[in-house]
């Protein structure tokens, strides 16, 4: 089932919905109950599917990725390396984002995405899947310059619109085998698959409900396969996770 946050025609309100063959049917919130209300798929605006959530990030969980930033397979992480995005970071579907003022080295990842369905507080690993609502597609977008030069990551994870999210939520997926595919104007640059993580979805997920609780609609970046690069104005990036769908943004002029 797939699951959108969406605008329908004529209006500013946001809604949640599943699709339906070619309908959108409404529903009393993320993964509320369907509503008799329905709208054509083709005349909504897809939003990212979230909400002011808690945006839990992954760092160094891919080995071919510690290996393309100069590590070796001595210093692998011993745990799962989590850095923090804000809400203010979100961006929708088909967005557009200027290219920042503030740094000359942006950088794209592209990312299979947890989103919780219901509260998590250290929950065992084999038992964390079963807290998650669905699966959907990141990118992280990174200031490079900023994030080697500054104390913490705030400015070069955190600006605004950093984390486009979508198309959908994808309740049926197998998060130990999806395909993670990155274009920049469709020329492969990442493809990697999440068998290849150091730490899999499910012991992220405990590990940090071992400290944080995790609610429903929290959303968790899990990491990035190799292959990550620098961004230019103009440029095209389509993230694709088998199972769920393509998440596509483009990068306009400075602002």
């Amino acid at each position: 089932m797939k699951i959108i946050r969406f605008l329908p025609p004529g209006s500013q309100a946001p809604l949640w919905g599943v699709i339906d063959g070619d309908d959108v049917v409404v529903t009393d919130g993320l993964g509320g109950g369907k509503t008799s209300v329905t709208f054509p798929v083709s005349a909504v605006r897809l939003l990212a599917p979230a909400e002011c959530p808690k945006i839990v990030c992954v760092g160094r969980n891919y080995l071919d990725h510690i290996r393309e930033m100069g590590n070796d397979d001595q210093n692998l992480p011993k745990e799962p390396g989590l850095f923090l995005k804000l809400p203010n970071t979100l961006a929708d579907p088909d967005a557009v984002i200027a290219y920042p003022d503030f740094t000359t080295n942006f950088h794209y990842e592209g990312e299979l995405v947890a989103v919780i369905g219901r509260t998590m507080k250290k929950v065992p690993e084999a038992e964390a899947l079963d807290h998650v609502l669905g699966y959907t597609c990141a990118i992280d977008l990174t200031d490079r310059d900023h994030q080697r030069s500054d104390l913490q990551w705030t400015r070069a994870k955190s600006a605004d619109l950093f984390c486009p999210l979508g198309p959908w939520i994808e309740t049926e997926l197998d998060p130990t085998r999806s395909r993670v595919e990155t274009k920049i104007n469709g020329e492969v640059r990442q493809d990697g698959t999440t068998d290849l993580m150091i730490f899999p979805v499910a012991q992220i997920l405990s590990y940090i409900s071992d400290f944080m609780t995790l609610e429903r609609g929290d959303i968790v970046l899990t990491g990035t396969p190799c292959g990550v690069g620098e961004l230019h104005r103009g440029d095209r990036i389509d993230v694709t996770v088998d199972g769920i769908g393509t998440l596509t943004v483009t990068i306009g002029d400075r602002p």
